[in-house]
């Protein structure tokens, strides 16, 4: 009779074995994939001359190499085509394999520093910053500093560059391409040295003052179709931006006004995050913050329709929910209307930031800033301000985090994961001991990879 259940029983579960592994259910056969990065230091480089270098933002290239913007001071060493000694845009294009392809400088005889880089739909470049500059690559200055945007083919060589601004300092910050193939660029206009002119609805706005959020709308070819600015009498820093779903635009950084555009200003800075339409016009606003100093540093999409934004913060009330120390990176987490759905804190008992974010294949974010912190969250700290890079999953906790330092100062601006999940960081460093090995000037360019 136990026989007979026996082979009752195998026969059962053979049936259901057929039933639940039809064609379309089979689990296909493992395949081997990259394993996501856990933070460990492949490799650290410096890149320069005898003067200052810095490197602003990172972006992984559709070859499985990369590219890095910044600016450059220097002559010699690694920078091999500029003429005198005035800051330049400059442009680093790496391999899959980290190997150095191509470097060039972009500018003119005044001060001119690269921000952002961005490759484009037709596999080349674009690239923004600010120029003092009306020479050389920079045809055109308006007074003071202005926007400077270039489009570069692949190898790095000019199609069309454009400047905008007014008689002050007008500062170029982020750059994105948007869903029409034309390009989006913002940063801060200089209202008042503009005379109020700045926005293309209307001839001039005499209600904001100082800095403001400056949002530029272009076509593919460079060609303005419209301008747009918002803010308040005090000072407005955008730091980033995305496009909506319904082809509107996200633009995240820092306010200390509390008038015009600001409706519900908390203290100090606040993380203030402006949505606009599709053709510049205000949708909503919002402050985010407690009773101190809170600044928004990037904005990236969470993947599920939502957005992640991440700067610092020096709050502990409010919206602010865990202070750690001095200043703590904040991440928060909202809805396309605006609303906060969730916050978190990262750091340790002295000053901990965030100046970038990214999104990776596996869900999470990678995070690159700066800290001078080697306790809670950050485990070491080599002297003053260390490079950090930080990996948190899709609810914002953290999973790993590394700082890069010497004795000196050294800071992460952007970090970026690769086609093969490893993360490139760069930033600038002053240092030459701990973790560098090679400083070539006053500043360098920080490169490390991490796996």
């Amino acid at each position: 009779m136990n026989l007979k259940k026996n082979i009752l029983t195998l026969q059962f579960i053979a049936l259901l074995c057929i039933v639940s592994c039809s064609k379309d259910d089979t689990p296909s056969q493992p395949t081997p994939t990259t394993p996501v990065a856990t933070g460990n230091v492949d490799f650290i480089k410096t890149y320069g001359g005898t003067k200052n270098e810095s490197a602003k933002s990172v972006i992984g290239t559709i070859d499985g190499g990369y590219a890095i913007m910044g600016f450059t001071q220097s002559m010699n060493g690694d920078v091999i085509d500029k003429q005198n000694e005035s800051y330049d845009y400059w442009m680093l294009k790496f391999n899959a394999s980290n190997e150095l392809q191509w470097n060039r400088t972009y500018g003119g005889t005044g001060d001119d520093r690269g921000n952002d880089v961005i490759q484009t739909q037709d596999g080349g470049y674009a690239i923004l910053g600010s120029s003092y500059s009306n020479d050389e690559d920079v045809s055109e200055n308006s007074g003071a500093e202005d926007y400077w945007v270039a489009k570069l083919d692949a190898s790095g060589n000019i199609s069309w560059q454009k400047s905008f601004g007014y008689s002050g300092t007008d500062t170029g910050i982020s750059l994105m391409q948007s869903n029409d193939g034309g390009y989006l660029i913002t940063g801060v206009l200089d209202v008042t040295a503009s005379g109020g002119e700045g926005n293309t609805t209307k001839n001039k706005n005499t209600l904001h003052a100082g800095g403001d959020y400056w949002a530029i709308k272009l076509s593919a070819t460079g060609d303005l179709q419209w301008s747009k600015y918002f803010g308040g009498n005090f000072t407005d820093t955008p730091e980033g931006v995305v496009q909506t779903e319904d082809n509107g635009y996200i633009l995240a950084g820092r306010s200390d006004s509390q008038d015009t555009d600001i409706s519900n200003n908390k203290g100090t800075y606040d993380f203030w995050v402006v949505k606009i339409s599709a053709t510049g016009a205000l949708v909503w606003e919002k402050s985010f913050g407690g009773s101190e100093i809170d600044e928004a540093r990037a904005i990236v999409k969470s993947g599920d329709g939502n957005y992640i934004i991440a700067g610092d913060t020096r709050s502990n009330d409010m919206d602010v929910s865990n202070h750690k120390g001095a200043a703590d990176l904040w991440l928060i987490k909202i809805s396309p209307a605006g609303e906060l759905l969730w916050e978190k804190t990262i750091g340790g008992t002295s000053f901990d930031v965030a100046r970038s974010i990214s999104r990776t294949q596996d869900g999470g974010f990678i995070l690159a800033g700066s800290s001078r912190s080697d306790d809670g969250d950050v485990t070491t700290n080599q002297g003053q301000n260390d490079a950090w890079a930080l990996k948190v999953n899709s609810s914002g906790e953290l999973q790993w985090q590394k700082t890069i330092g010497g004795t000196d100062i050294d800071f992460a601006y952007d970090i970026a994961e690769l086609n093969d999940k490893t993360i490139v960081l760069v930033g600038e460093t002053s240092s030459n001991d701990g973790d560098l090995t090679e400083n070539k000037g006053f500043t360098d360019l920080l490169l490390v990879k991490i796996k």
